[in-house]
C-alpha cells in the first residue's frame, strides 16, 4: 500500500504571517494522523519561513505515525535530524533563499558528500532517502551513496499531465523501474494532487509512499481537511 505522508509546511507558514500559534501547527499534525494520513512531513528550512527547528521537536514526541524531517544537510540541520531521530529523512538540493524544491541531487557528482551522510543517518537508524529527478542514472547513484530509499521529483509530471500524461509519466516509470531492480524503496513527491495522482499511482502502483503539501492544504480551504484526507487516500486505492 502507499502510504500518504502530509506535509504540513503551508500551516506553519499561515500560523508565521501573524505570529501567534494560529493555526496550531501540532494539532493539526494531529488531526491528519487522525483523518487517516500515515505520515507527517515537515521541511524546515534555516530561514524558517514556515516550519521552525522548535515545532520540528515539538512535533517528534506527538507523532503517531511515520515522521519524514526534508531538507538540505547543512550542518544545523543534521544536527536536528540526529537529536530527534524521526523516522525518514529525505536529502533535498535546497538552497537558503529557494522559494521551494526544484530539482533532484545529481547523485553522481555528489557521491562522497551523499554517501558520508547517509552513513551518518542510518547509523542513528533513520531510513534515508535522497530527492532525485526521473533519471535512472540518478536512481542508480543513489542505491551505491547507500540511500534506502529515492523520492521523485515529480513537478515534470505535474505540468506535463494535462497535456499528455502517457508523455509526462514514461521517465518516472523508467525510474521507478530502476528502483525496484537495484532494490531502493520507492517515494514522491512536489505537485502531485487530486487531479495527477491516481493516475501516477496507477502507472507505479508500487511507490511507497507519496509527500503531499500544497495542493493537499489548498483543497482543504473548500473540502474541510478530515474530507480531503480521504479524497486523496481513495486516489491512492
Amino acid at each position: 500500500m502507499t502510504k500518504l505522508s502530509v506535509n504540513i509546511n503551508k500551516i506553519a507558514t499561515l500560523r508565521n504571517a501573524r505570529g501567534g500559534n494560529n493555526p496550531d501547527v501540532l494539532k493539526v499534525a494531529f488531526d491528519a494522523e487522525q483523518f487517516g494520513a500515515q505520515g507527517i512531513t515537515v521541511h524546515p528550512r534555516p530561514d524558517e519561513r514556515h516550519i521552525r527547528y522548535q515545532d520540528v521537536r515539538d512535533l517528534r514526541p506527538r507523532i503517531q505515525t511515520e515522521f519524514n524531517i526534508e531538507g538540505n544537510p547543512i550542518d544545523s540541520f543534521t544536527e536536528l535530524v540526529l537529536e530527534v531521530i524521526p523516522t525518514q529523512v529525505t536529502l533535498v538540493p535546497d538552497g537558503n533563499d529557494q522559494l521551494t524544491s526544484n530539482h533532484g541531487w545529481d547523485t553522481i557528482e555528489n557521491r562522497s558528500f551523499l554517501t558520508d551522510i547517509c552513513k551518518t543517518f542510518k547509523a542513528a537508524g533513520i531510513r534515508t532517502s535522497i530527492f532525485v529527478d526521473a533519471d535512472p542514472k540518478m536512481v542508480e547513484g543513489a542505491k551505491v551513496c547507500g540511500a534506502d530509499r529515492v523520492e521523485l521529483y515529480t513537478e515534470p509530471y505535474a505540468s506535463g499531465y494535462q497535456a499528455n500524461r502517457e508523455h509526462a509519466i514514461a521517465p518516472f516509470i523508467a525510474a521507478a523501474d530502476e528502483a525496484r531492480r537495484v532494490g531502493l524503496g520507492l517515494n514522491a513527491g512536489h505537485d502531485l494532487s487530486l487531479v495527477n495522482l491516481a493516475y501516477y499511482h496507477q502507472m507505479i502502483p508500487w511507490t511507497d509512499e507519496v509527500s503531499i503539501g500544497h495542493a493537499l492544504i489548498c483543497d482543504a480551504l473548500y473540502l474541510g481537511l478530515q474530507e480531503t484526507i480521504k479524497q486523496y487516500l481513495e486516489q491512492l486505492k
